[in-house]
């Protein structure tokens, strides 16, 4: 599975030149260009680690940081910002960044950076829930200590349910979420593999939501 990163920059060559680096080293990107977009898109959609400029319009990056934490405390960031002086590489840390980098910077430097923390994330990647345990960096699943056996697409929409608890998702987002934008199949996939995860897991917690799609309850 391709990594995907948010770049949240106001800079639009920035964003672009960032943009193009990311994909050519084989991550997904997505670029948004100010802080409550970036904060509306993370209501709908996951992401591995998020590059997030400090000064943006309108929400600054410490404001999109605070919300985000209270919220998500996993998901790695890394600050990138003009701002060099050490009372705004503290505020931007203790604002819940996980590192912090100053413009202008070098690419292979931000591209070490990235590796390091999505290895420490995968370091960490188990998780129990309720009757599941679930490695996320084997793709492994068990049920009451038996492992249940998810084809790739089966595992992936656990995960991304998983990384979305509590939310309302419309088949549009988990069908984005999971087989890319660029799917050019129907949206009745999604209930097909909704089916065959129900099927195995033989849990309570995949709800239908009428008229609007999916939600993981817990």
């Amino acid at each position: 599975m391709s990594v995907e990163i948010l770049v949240v920059e106001d800079d639009l060559k920035i964003a672009r030149l960032l943009e193009l680096e990311l994909i050519h080293a084989g991550y997904k990107a997505t670029c948004i260009h100010d802080g409550l977009s970036a904060l509306k898109l993370l209501e709908n959609q996951s992401f591995d680690l998020i590059i997030l400029d400090l000064m943006l319009p309108g929400i600054d990056g410490i404001k999109v940081m605070t919300e985000l934490r209270s919220y998500n405390r996993d998901i790695p960031v890394i600050m990138l910002t003009a701002k060099g002086l050490i009372g705004d590489k503290i505020k931007g840390l203790d604002s819940g960044a996980n590192d912090y980098i100053v413009k202008p910077f070098e690419m292979e430097e931000l591209l070490a950076r990235i590796r390091v923390l999505l290895r420490n994330v995968r370091l960490t990647e188990k998780e129990k829930i309720g009757e599941l345990e679930i490695n996320f960096s084997e793709r492994i699943v068990f049920k009451n200590d038996s492992e249940i056996s998810l084809s790739e697409k089966e595992f992936e929409l656990l995960r991304y349910f998983l990384r979305n608890k509590n939310i309302v998702l419309t088949r549009d987002q988990i069908l984005n979420g999971v087989w890319g934008y660029d799917f050019e199949g129907e949206f009745k996939i999604v209930d097909v593999y909704v089916g065959y995860l129900r099927k195995k897991l033989q849990l309570s917690q995949l709800s239908t939501v009428r008229g609007s799609g999916y939600v993981w309850k817990g």
